[in-house]
């Protein structure tokens, strides 16, 4: 995945990145607006670069790790889970020790001749669940889906809220296939890619297909190569999708595809990826017993598709000033009670229906409305007296400014039906009072 040590700097903005716009609002930093909706926190007492996600944080990460398995499970792969730590040897044979010790935790002192490390990357342990078993051409491809936790010793320096962090939560798959099923799953990879990233309602850019140049940083040799730029550039080709060259690019073990987006402030990032691997299989050898009798090599590919959920939470709260789509937002209903109206039975009815509430019940109206605003919470239901009499909730969406009368069960039910489907906004109908102009979320 694009979070790999071996891939570029996440923060790196794109020669090509567009001017700024003096006209545009300017775009609001995650960190600040992770604060004001308590998204995470830090302590030094933890150490930097280790983010603590809070209960609204968490709400966030839950729907997009929900997310990213229904597209892996749907897509035929089979949910895993390994450890966080394995022997300076695995990581010697797979190649990331040779490449990236500088960028890895310090070997565990734990007597032996062998330490254990913690990994900067999930791919060596796939590779021996695979091995794990003796594998046919008919068991072909097997695929592999973890949430798993990968780590990488960046220097305090560059440390930057969610965005270059020491604890790396990624979205990761590792296929196995075999090689003439290399391009119907480099092409389902990047279809899966393609409908998350049209779910979180972001724009693709433009492809990367990036390969190795003239150095010698890379392994495997020329001609493995050169057959695995291919295959994924055929890929490219009937995908329909702009794409563009991008000599040494790659990943050390094998070319990619990158999934290339434009963040809130134009730069351009890679948010997922498809990376194809020759290497792996022959360093771990991986193979299977093909039709014939023979044994044969295995091909890797890795992908993902919600990518890193750090970098991704950085992403759309930016590209969104915080006022995330309703199934994503942390409070999706704000009940403020006025008059002395009870609002526990609406707050019972909207959480059986799965909605995310929140009672703000202290203080001014004004106040708790913009106590809410700051949280960017989706709904703001008020209930006075009159609502209270006609049992219905005064409910407003600041993002579009829509408003409308509803009772507490037909906002949960349309909460949920949004939520079910994944939708930016809840359909409410009407206009905002007053000037009609929604919250842009600043």
């Amino acid at each position: 995945m694009s979070t790999a040590p071996d891939s570029p700097a996440p923060d790196s903005p794109a020669p090509d990145s567009p001017a700024p716009d003096p006209s545009a609002p300017a775009v609001l930093d995650h960190r600040d607006l992770a604060a004001a909706m308590g998204i995470f926190t830090t302590s030094p007492v933890v150490g930097p670069g280790l983010p603590l996600w809070q209960p609204a944080g968490a709400v966030v990460r839950r729907e997009l790790e929900r997310l990213a398995e229904d597209v892996a499970l749907a897509g035929g792969c089979e949910p895993v889970y390994t450890p966080v730590l394995g022997k300076r040897s695995l990581f010697e044979r797979s190649g990331h020790w040779g490449k990236f010790a500088a960028d890895m935790f310090p070997a565990l002192d734990d007597g032996g001749d062998d330490p254990l490390v913690l990994r900067p990357a999930n791919c060596p342990h796939h590779a021996q669940l695979y091995a794990a078993e003796p594998r046919s051409h008919r068991d072909l491809p097997v695929r592999y889906h973890e949430l798993g936790a990968m780590f990488r010793a960046e220097r305090s320096g560059v440390l930057s809220g969610l965005s270059r962090v020491r604890q790396i939560n990624l979205d990761d798959t590792h296929v196995f296939c075999r090689p003439d099923q290399v391009s119907d799953e480099v092409r389902a990879a990047l279809d899966a890619v393609l409908d998350v990233l049209g779910v979180l309602g972001i724009e693709v850019d433009h492809v990367r297909l990036s390969r190795r140049d003239g150095s010698g940083r890379w392994l495997g040799g020329p001609e493995q190569w050169a057959e695995a730029e291919e295959r994924l550039r055929a890929a490219v080709d009937t995908s329909g999708l702009p794409w563009a060259d991008g000599p040494g690019e790659a990943a050390f073990y094998g070319p990619k595809l990158d999934v290339q987006v434009r963040d809130a402030r134009g730069h351009e990032e890679t948010l997922a990826t498809v990376q194809l691997d020759l290497n792996q299989p022959e360093r771990f050898d991986l193979g299977y017993t093909a039709a014939d009798g023979s044994r044969q090599r295995v091909v890797m590919i890795h992908r993902g598709t919600v990518g890193s959920m750090e970098r991704m939470v950085a992403f759309l709260l930016e590209q969104h000033a915080g006022r995330l789509p309703v199934w994503l937002a942390p409070v999706q209903v704000c009940l403020l009670p006025v008059g002395g109206a009870e609002v526990e039975d609406a707050a019972r009815a909207l959480r059986r229906r799965g909605a995310r509430v929140r009672v703000e019940a202290d203080g001014s109206l004004g106040n708790r409305v913009r106590l809410a605003r700051g949280r960017r919470d989706a709904l703001l239901a008020v209930r006075g007296p009159r609502e209270a009499a006609a049992g219905v909730l005064a409910v407003t969406d600041p993002a579009t400014g829509e408003r409308a009368d509803l009772s507490a069960d037909e906002l949960g039910r349309r909460v949920a039906e949004a939520s079910a489907g994944r939708e930016a906004r809840v359909r409410l109908g009407g206009a905002w009072p007053g000037d009609g102009r929604p919250d842009d979320g600043r």
